[in-house]
């Protein structure tokens, strides 16, 4: 599906809990930067990492798995491999009834699991960073996108 720039403002604006799979603790990483970003936007973000449970990330503790939310969540936001995303999807669909949307970061579509989450009513966007389409679309991409102030070039 092809989006125009009103869907994704949609998208983003109605949304306020996402929940971001494939998170990492490393600051460096791109997961945690566009976390890191969306949290400073106003979003509650929900990291989910197995290998970090229990840990704290943002004010929330990370989780195992989109099974251990018990609150409701807006969106999934997945930082894995295409390969990967199936079972999250699935996992999705089960935790979160009113579920809106499933983000898959630059580089990851799978286009079965995207048909059944539409099928279930669900907005799709693939290979997109939100971090990138909030600040394209509210004005305030700069040089690269990236300015978080996390990584400089400067020595």
């Amino acid at each position: 599906m092809t989006w125009t720039d009103r869907d994704l403002r949609d998208i983003l604006q109605r949304t306020r809990r996402i929940a971001v799979v494939g998170v990492s603790m490393n600051p460096v990483r791109p997961s945690y930067y566009v976390a890191r970003y969306l949290g400073l936007k106003g979003y509650t973000v929900l990291p989910v990492n197995p290998m970090h449970t229990g840990e704290q990330l943002f004010g929330q503790p990370v989780v195992a798995s989109l099974s251990d939310i018990t609150e409701p969540v807006d969106m999934v936001d997945i930082f894995r491999r295409s390969d990967a995303v199936p079972p999250i999807v699935d996992e999705a669909l089960k935790t979160f009834p009113a579920l809106e949307t499933i983000w898959m970061q630059i580089g990851v579509e799978h286009e079965e699991a995207a048909a059944a989450a539409r099928a279930r009513g669900v907005d799709v966007v693939m290979n997109r960073c939100p971090k990138i389409e909030y600040q394209r679309l509210f004005g305030e991409l700069r040089m690269g996108g990236f300015a978080t102030g996390v990584i400089s070039s400067k020595l």
